[in-house]
C-alpha cells in the first residue's frame, strides 16, 4: 500500500491544503467534489498541486507535519520545485 502527503490549492492558487492518504485519487476526488464540509471545500480548493507517495504511513504523517509547520513561502518553493507551472496534477495521476 501506498502514502501519500498532497497539496491542494484553489485556481488563484491563494490557499494551501496539506493532507495524507492511502488512496490519493479518491481523496482528490472528493476534495474536487466538495464530498466533505471543510477547509478545502469552503476555499474551493480542488487542484493537486504535489504530491509525494512512499510505503510508510509513519513517513507520510511525518511529512505532512514537516509541510504543515512550514511558512507558506516553504510550501511555495515545494511545489515549484517539482510543478513550477503549478499546474493541476490529477490528470497526470489517473495517467
Amino acid at each position: 500500500m501506498s502514502y501519500c502527503v498532497y497539496i491542494m490549492t484553489n485556481y488563484q492558487n491563494t490557499v494551501l491544503y496539506t493532507g495524507v492518504t492511502n488512496n490519493l485519487i479518491r481523496r482528490a476526488l472528493e476534495h474536487k467534489n466538495k464530498k466533505n464540509e471543510g477547509f478545502t471545500s469552503k476555499y474551493n480548493c480542488n487542484k493537486l498541486v504535489y504530491f509525494e507517495c512512499g510505503e510508510s504511513i509513519l513517513g507520510a504523517i511525518a511529512m505532512e507535519k514537516q509541510i504543515k509547520a512550514g511558512s507558506r513561502a516553504k510550501k511555495i518553493k515545494l511545489i515549484e520545485e517539482h510543478n513550477p507551472k503549478w499546474k493541476d496534477l490529477f490528470d497526470e495521476l489517473i495517467g
